[in-house]
């Protein structure tokens, strides 16, 4: 090993020490947002599979919801945290999702089977997905370890102005680690999710905008953002508001103004979901992204998720 080498080293593991001791962390130790943006990369998926497991699709149609597309356990059990609300509620708190596709799939939902019912079901899924996935990986040292630490983040998570991530950290903890990793790494993204409807809002990007907006700048295909239900009209109607903004072109692909609002939303959204990540510290930080990648790696090479998403994740 290099002098320059030990020296790093050296300064590391002192900056852990204190971060341990809960000393404060000198000027310039701070966690870059970038950071905040790749441990979502990283989580996003242990949290998403949730919405395409098999072994979840069955939880949901033992409780009498449908199965025939991942939508019909998708709302109920990602809004369960919020209580038995209205599909008004929902709409809002998910935001992206054209209300009359939130209304047929919530309205009657609390009827089928109550919200806490769904979250046993979805926690039941989660257990038998993350054994199989996971093996013997479920009971290891390190699992439990970046379990604890992903807590540790999630429990240092402001929710102020926050629902989704606010109703998720109210939940009781599961007792086993495999179980606590899961639900950490969706109060982070609820977390983060709500900044980004923040910073949407801040952009002026109103539900429909934002995904033709995002599609323009090639998060996304426009087919795999006809899932959030919106018709062609409506479609149509938000890609010719950003037109007038000088946002988009003609062909539907981004300006360079367009590129730059999007930019920005998606720096105000990494700012935003990086309290937890200072809460944690930098070095904790980079041990849980370390931790994660066998878990990450098993998620992805179960074939679950689709090679596309919505979210941007890779693209942008």
């Amino acid at each position: 090993m290099s002098e320059n080498r030990e020296n790093q080293v050296a300064e590391q593991t002192g900056r852990g020490e204190r971060i341990e001791r809960g000393d404060q962390l000198e000027p310039g130790e701070q966690v870059a947002p970038g950071q905040a943006r790749r441990l979502w990369h990283l989580l996003e998926p242990l949290h998403a599979v949730l919405y395409y497991a098999p072994e979840v699709f069955e939880e949901a149609g033992a409780l009498g919801y449908p199965t025939e597309d991942r939508w019909g356990s998708y709302f109920p059990f990602r809004a369960a945290p919020l209580g038995p609300v209205s599909a008004g509620v929902v709409a809002s708190a998910f935001y992206s999702f054209r209300p009359g596709m939130v209304a047929r799939h919530v309205e009657g939902a609390w009827k089928v089977a109550a919200p806490e019912a769904a979250l046993a079901a979805r926690l039941r899924g989660i257990d038998r997905l993350y054994r199989k996935l996971f093996g013997d990986l479920v009971d290891s040292p390190e699992l439990a370890e970046a379990a604890a630490l992903a807590r540790r983040a999630a429990e240092a998570a402001d929710t102020a102005g926050r629902p989704l991530a606010a109703a998720n950290a109210a939940l009781e903890w599961p007792s086993e680690p495999h179980l606590q990793l899961w639900q950490a790494a969706t109060v982070l993204r609820e977390h983060r999710g709500d900044g980004h409807l923040a910073a949407l809002l801040l952009a002026g990007l109103d539900p429909t905008e934002a995904l033709v907006s995002f599609a323009a700048i090639g998060a996304a295909s426009v087919e795999r953002f006809e899932s959030r239900g919106w018709t062609h009209e409506e479609w149509t109607a938000a890609s010719e508001r950003l037109t007038a903004r000088g946002l988009l072109e003609t062909d539907g692909t981004a300006t360079d103004a367009g590129r730059d609002l999007r930019r920005r939303v998606e720096q105000d959204t990494d700012r935003l979901a990086l309290g937890p990540w200072q809460n944690l510290g930098p070095q904790s930080t980079e041990r849980l992204a370390a931790l994660l990648g066998d878990y990450w790696v098993a998620v992805l090479g179960s074939g679950l998720l689709p090679s596309e998403s919505t979210l941007g994740i890779g693209r942008v």
